[in-house]
């Protein structure tokens, strides 16, 4: 029997950190949920033994249906049928075993059928969905949409929608349009107010839209005539039983083809209003689309842990020259580079989570009270770390995914390029997570506010000042010499010829930057792993010492480059 969550150690080592404890305490508001629920936990032990039962079923489902399906599905893939996406027949498996199970929606209060977790069970539940199939992922991941409604929805609409994900309604974000894709900013999908109907009308197209026929979506659209920017958005949830928007086709995609990205056509869609107007893109989307990321993180941590897997078992079974090639360094070399860069995401994918976990349980405390000033400033803290580590990790895993499956196709050799073998559909999905959400080139833009802000610097020194073992010390010293180094370099950046800063350096410059601070920051993440459980310190030496190596090279890049060179690049 196959268990996607119990056959992996880190993934309970990550569950129990703890930071939990405190999360957990502020999620659940002192229990009180016990006495109108009996499947309510009554305390942190129990509510600990909750998600870990909840991850053993996901995990049994990744491994016993959607893993099995997946070869299946990449080869059907969904198709239109009378305007209307008809899934795969794996994929309609797929989302009825969830939702027989009571999984979908588990994030979302009890209320509402949900089971109150926190987001790190619920991304920990990504990671293993994706694990078994990226494009499948998707279609789950798309929960963060009934988190949007929660969040910002009025008590009408959170009534009408949220208790149906329970019963396994799927959800879209209908963002992007043919000539808006990562400029938001763009869209002029249109929302007018019938005053006859007393309804909001949409009309137009949109794009590239996953999983686009869902049940419930919520859609940008352009609801202030006269505007050309992201003040006149707002943010409307429409339902597919109002039958008035059409799928026009199904794009033919490279990879994840379980999951439909879709051109949807909008005539006179009844919609209703998301929280107020103007705010679709500057507030509601922006917390989607961190949502959103956060999700891709733990799509890229899943599609690694399935190419290192496939690599790792191929390279033990498959003999050259008289002996299996995990036995030659060119491939065990490969293969810990490859797993290093596996604890690596994930290790910054669950830390960033407890981050968003800590914002949003204050979140919700606030409903019910006013916050004191020590949980403001605390609250405050949170959501600055989680706004500059939520792009971090999206680059940071989305490369590392694609590496990770790269190396791992290279080491089944021309097995890997046939579609005999997993690997050839995992390297094919890999390759779209460094591109939707943001591209990795998005993320930077992004990312480098927390290097010209001092956040990550800030956070590094708190990483430094932790307890640790004197064993370990070593590997502290590397990573405060990466620091001192990362200070220096960013300081000669932003005072470039002891001039104000030059934003096009700056931006030039921002990727050596931005992955400079990743390396400090996650090897600290796998030093504070090697405190909780030895087994990880061959992992965050082996990080680290390669760390250092190219955080050095990029300072010697910036060192040496010259603000008059930049010229040379600039087409």
């Amino acid at each position: 029997m196959a268990n996607f969550y119990t056959d992996n150690k880190d993934l309970k080592f990550h569950l129990d950190h703890p930071l939990m404890k405190k999360i957990v305490a502020l999620k659940e508001n002192n229990y009180v949920d016990k006495d109108k629920y009996d499947y309510a936990p009554v305390d942190f032990e129990d509510t600990m033994d909750s998600y870990d039962k909840v991850m053993e079923i996901i995990g049994d489902i990744s491994g016993e249906i959607i893993a099995p399906n997946a070869e299946a599905v990449d080869a059907e893939g969904p198709k239109v049928v009378n305007s209307r996406v008809v899934y795969a027949k794996g994929t309609q498996e797929n989302h009825d075993a969830m939702a027989n199970a009571g999984l979908i929606g588990i994030s979302l209060p009890r209320k509402y059928g949900g089971l109150n977790f926190t987001i790190t069970p619920y991304v920990m539940s990504c990671e293993l969905v994706s694990r078994a199939d990226a494009g499948f992922g998707n279609i789950w991941g798309l929960q963060d949409c009934a988190e949007t409604l929660h969040e910002f929805a009025n008590e009408e609409i959170k009534d009408e929608f949220l208790p149906r994900f329970n019963k396994g309604a799927t959800a879209a974000m209908d963002l992007t349009e043919p000539d808006a894709g990562s400029d938001l900013q763009a869209v002029m999908l249109k929302a007018h107010y019938d005053e006859k109907k007393g309804k909001w009308l949409l009309n137009g197209v949109k794009r590239f839209i996953t999983n686009g026929d869902a049940e419930v979506s919520l859609v940008l659209a352009r609801s202030e005539e006269d505007t050309t920017d992201g003040r006149g958005l707002s943010l409307f949830v429409y339902d597919k039983d109002d039958k008035t928007m059409t799928v026009r086709r199904i794009e033919n995609k490279l990879g994840i083809k379980g999951s439909p990205t879709c051109e949807l056509v909008f005539k006179d869609a009844e919609a209703k209003l998301v929280g107020d107007r103007r705010l679709g893109l500057i507030k509601y989307v922006m917390s989607l689309m961190n949502s959103a990321r956060l999700g891709i993180g733990a799509q890229s941590v899943g599609i690694s842990e399935a190419a290192y897997r496939e690599a790792l078992q191929y390279a033990k079974e498959r003999e050259q020259f008289g002996k299996p090639i995990i036995q030659f360094p060119a491939v065990y070399e490969m293969l810990t580079d490859m797993e290093v860069k596996l604890k690596a995401s994930r290790t910054l994918l669950y830390e960033t989570c407890r981050f968003v976990d800590m914002y949003k349980a204050y979140n919700i405390v606030a409903e019910g009270r006013k916050l004191d000033k020590e949980e403001r400033a605390e609250y405050k803290h949170y959501v600055r770390l989680a706004d500059v580590f939520t792009p971090l990790l999206k680059a940071i895993t989305s490369e590392y995914c694609n590496e990770v499956s790269y190396d791992s196709l290279q080491i089944h050799g021309g097995s890997g390029y046939m579609k005999d073998y997993p690997i050839e559909r995992i390297f094919r999905d890999a390759r779209i997570t460094n591109i939707y959400e943001g591209t990795t080139q998005l993320q930077i833009v992004a990312a480098i506010r927390g290097v010209s802000t001092g956040s990550y610097l800030k956070q590094i020194r708190v990483y430094e000042a932790q307890e640790l073992k004197p064993e370990y010390d070593y590997l502290r010293r590397f990573l405060i010499d990466m620091t001192a180094e990362y200070e220096t370099t960013v300081s000669n950046v932003l005072d470039i010829n002891g001039k104000e800063v030059d934003n096009d350096y700056l931006d030039f410059h921002a990727r050596r930057l931005v992955e400079m601070a990743g390396n400090v920051i996650i090897g600290y993440l796998l030093l504070n792993d090697t405190m909780r459980d030895s087994d990880n310190e061959k992992f965050a030496e082996l990080f680290i010492r390669k760390g250092r190596t190219q955080n050095k090279e990029k300072a010697m890049y910036i060192e040496n480059f010259e603000l008059k060179n930049l010229g040379v690049f600039k087409k």
